[in-house]
């Protein structure tokens, strides 16, 4: 008898403004891999777009975020895409939003099995956090994340890194002490098929009036056009804000769903 794989959900967080084909293909990459394991098998993926209060520079609203990543993930029979982190009045910690759709994942595992999780004949799924190798280059940024995230997002959760490019993701790990403790539960993927397609690019493009096609799916294309996204005025949208992590951070952490 074969050994049983541990189901997994896979979770991107984002602006996606706008979402692209590299932002779908991440996933793929992703569900190949682990599957290459021989470990887990991967039952789903999750899109979440961060919320308007993020205030970075150029982003849309969620609404329009939200919309054209549906478009775009139409054809996918397992990637989603959910709303819970754009609907909330403030930007959310990465963390959080893990722990929230950990607790929906494994309540409805828990619904639809009757298992607590504790019956070794039936694994309980994990959730990990997918994510490009320029994410961890973020843990450097002082005052970007509080060092109990970092410990519980890779200690409990777990990463799934697509590197692109030259981005040198094992170093990024070896100069923290956190990654490097918990280095086996990141999971790093090489892309060989380069695309460097960039969400920046995109709209750069769009308010210069070039061509995107190819870049982002033709229904993402469309919607932006009708809705007159992307223009100089969108991108000078939150110029002079500061990201929203910065300055929450250095307020009092988010211990809990409940804070």
């Amino acid at each position: 008898m074969g050994l049983q794989r541990i189901p997994l959900v896979l979770l991107a967080c984002g602006s996606f403004n706008p979402i692209t084909n590299q932002h779908m293909r991440l996933f793929e990459l992703a569900r190949d891999h682990m599957h290459g394991t021989g470990q887990y098998q991967v039952v789903g993926g999750i899109v979440s777009p961060v919320s308007d209060g993020y205030g970075k520079q150029g982003l849309v609203q969620s609404k329009h975020r939200i919309a054209m990543a549906k478009l775009a993930l139409q054809t996918s029979n397992w990637v989603t895409v959910d709303d819970w982190e754009s609907r909330q009045p403030d930007w959310t910690e990465t963390v959080v939003t893990l722990r929230h759709h950990y607790g929906r994942i494994q309540k409805e595992y828990q619904q639809r099995t009757g298992s607590d999780g504790n019956t070794p004949s039936i694994l309980s799924p994990q959730l990990k956090l997918l994510c490009g190798a320029d994410f961890l280059d973020t843990f450097e940024i002082p005052g970007m994340w509080l060092d109990e995230h970092v410990e519980e997002l890779v200690g409990r959760f777990g990463l799934v890194c697509v590197s692109r490019g030259g981005l040198q993701p094992e170093r990024a790990i070896h100069e923290s002490d956190i990654l490097s403790r918990h280095k086996r539960n990141i999971f790093l993927v090489r892309e060989w098929v380069r695309n460097e397609t960039s969400a920046t690019e995109v709209r750069r493009a769009l308010r210069r009036g070039l061509s995107v096609k190819y870049l982002i799916p033709d229904a993402v294309i469309e919607y932006i056009h009708q809705h007159q996204l992307y223009t100089e005025d969108s991108e000078r949208r939150n110029k002079d804000a500061v990201l929203r992590p910065l300055a929450k951070q250095a307020q009092q952490p988010v211990e809990s769903l409940d804070d």
